[in-house]
């Protein structure tokens, strides 16, 4: 049958078959067989509409029931005047010595979600958060978006990360923080079937560029107008306005009787 193939055949058949695999690749981005469920891979990036008189953001109802129905969280009970404070540390900035100094003086637990990047580089800053009672979370190995990757890649971005804090400390990592705040149908899945619970947030402001940070009196204020019972805080750690403003805010934050939680005490 050689003799029916020409070298204008032969190119444009290998054209076809990249026009197929590039549609087949691309539909692939919409659905996900995994474990035997399909699932979608939609990237949903998380939002939030602040609300007004401290009432609870609006994160989103069907954003919020595919997180939920995944073990994910983003806001704790209505009802209940408690605040969980996060921080996401993709590296050192030098500042996280005196956040843990102003947390420790104000009897706050915190959760901490690194990068293998973080860990390897602040060993000593990540023990003393462990060792000062706060938890550390995951942020992956390399801060990639999580639905462009495959099944097995999302798995060893939390897995391998996973591994390299329980051989230094003997600790098992079980709440994950999705880098950039990204993740699908798909890979909240992925991470609930490896034992993590997915943590969002209820309020977040822009912090973490250090080149462009807002003014003092303008980040507290944003924080303080944005309080509301069961509320997630997100703040980064490499943000010199937020280590400056800690310990006056969180102080702000006990007078009106609100109370911090560990997320090991999240209630919904």
């Amino acid at each position: 049958m050689e003799k029916f193939f020409n070298k204008k055949t032969v190119t444009g058949s290998f054209i076809i078959l990249l026009l197929v695999i590039s549609i087949t690749c691309s539909n692939s981005s919409k659905t996900f067989e995994t474990a035997g469920n399909i699932l979608s891979n939609k990237l949903i990036g998380w939002g939030i509409k602040r609300e007004e008189n401290h009432n609870q953001p609006d994160v989103g109802n069907k954003n919020k029931e595919i997180l939920e129905k995944n073990n994910g969280i983003c806001l704790g009970n209505k009802e209940k005047a408690y605040i969980y404070l996060t921080f996401d540390e993709g590296y050192e900035a030098g500042y996280t010595a005196q956040i843990l100094d102003i947390l420790k003086k104000n009897n706050v637990t915190a959760t901490f979600f690194i990068t293998s990047h973080y860990l390897n580089t602040e060993p000593e800053l990540v023990k003393r958060m462990l060792d000062e009672g706060h938890i550390v979370g995951n942020h992956t190995v390399n801060h990639k978006s999580l639905p462009t990757l495959s099944d097995e890649k999302v798995k060893s971005e939390i897995m391998n990360l996973h591994k390299e804090i329980y051989e230094k400390f003997d600790y098992e990592m079980k709440y994950i923080r999705p880098p950039k705040g990204e993740f699908s149908e798909r890979t909240l899945y992925i991470s609930n079937s490896l034992g993590y619970k997915t943590v969002m947030w209820s309020f977040a402001y822009c912090d973490w560029d250090e080149n462009n940070q807002l003014n003092e009196e303008k980040a507290k204020e944003m924080i303080i107008n944005n309080l509301h019972n069961g509320e997630i805080i997100l703040l980064h750690g490499n943000s010199k306005t937020n280590t400056n403003i800690l310990d006056s805010t969180i102080k702000y934050i006990k007078n009106q009787n609100y109370e911090f939680k560990s997320l090991e005490q999240f209630e919904k």
